[in-house]
Protein backbone atom coordinates (compact mmCIF):
# COMPACT_ATOMS: atom_id res chain seq x y z
CA UNK A 1 0.00 0.00 0.00
CA UNK A 2 2.77 2.44 0.89
CA UNK A 3 4.57 1.62 -2.37
CA UNK A 4 1.41 2.38 -4.37
CA UNK A 5 0.92 5.72 -2.61
CA UNK A 6 4.57 6.60 -3.17
CA UNK A 7 4.22 5.89 -6.91
CA UNK A 8 1.10 8.06 -7.13
CA UNK A 9 2.79 10.86 -5.20
CA UNK A 10 5.95 10.81 -7.33
CA UNK A 11 4.11 10.52 -10.67
CA UNK A 12 4.27 13.95 -12.33
CA UNK A 13 2.20 13.24 -15.45
CA UNK A 14 -1.00 14.36 -13.73
CA UNK A 15 0.60 17.67 -12.80
CA UNK A 16 1.37 18.39 -16.44
CA UNK A 17 -2.27 17.86 -17.39
CA UNK A 18 -3.41 20.11 -14.56
CA UNK A 19 -0.99 22.84 -15.58
CA UNK A 20 -2.21 22.70 -19.18
CA UNK A 21 -5.81 22.86 -17.98
CA UNK A 22 -5.07 25.97 -15.89
CA UNK A 23 -3.27 27.65 -18.80
CA UNK A 24 -6.18 26.84 -21.12
CA UNK A 25 -8.67 28.26 -18.62
CA UNK A 26 -6.68 31.51 -18.29
CA UNK A 27 -6.38 31.87 -22.05
CA UNK A 28 -10.12 31.27 -22.49
CA UNK A 29 -10.97 33.90 -19.87
CA UNK A 30 -8.73 36.43 -21.63
CA UNK A 31 -10.17 35.63 -25.07
CA UNK A 32 -13.79 35.79 -23.89
CA UNK A 33 -13.15 39.06 -22.06
CA UNK A 34 -11.49 40.58 -25.11
CA UNK A 35 -14.30 39.47 -27.40
CA UNK A 36 -16.91 40.95 -25.08
CA UNK A 37 -15.01 44.22 -24.82
CA UNK A 38 -14.37 44.55 -28.56
CA UNK A 39 -17.80 43.19 -29.45
CA UNK A 40 -19.61 45.84 -27.45
CA UNK A 41 -17.52 48.64 -28.92
CA UNK A 42 -17.90 47.29 -32.45
CA UNK A 43 -21.67 47.13 -32.03
CA UNK A 44 -21.72 50.80 -30.94
CA UNK A 45 -19.60 51.83 -33.93
CA UNK A 46 -21.78 49.96 -36.43
CA UNK A 47 -24.94 51.41 -34.86
CA UNK A 48 -23.50 54.91 -35.06
CA UNK A 49 -22.51 54.46 -38.71
CA UNK A 50 -25.89 52.98 -39.58
CA UNK A 51 -27.77 55.86 -37.95
CA UNK A 52 -25.60 58.49 -39.68
CA UNK A 53 -26.12 56.79 -43.07
CA UNK A 54 -29.87 56.67 -42.51
CA UNK A 55 -30.14 60.39 -41.85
Amino acid sequence: MAKCLHQLWSDERGQDVAEYAVMLAVILVIVVGTIRLIGGNANNVFSSVASSIGQ
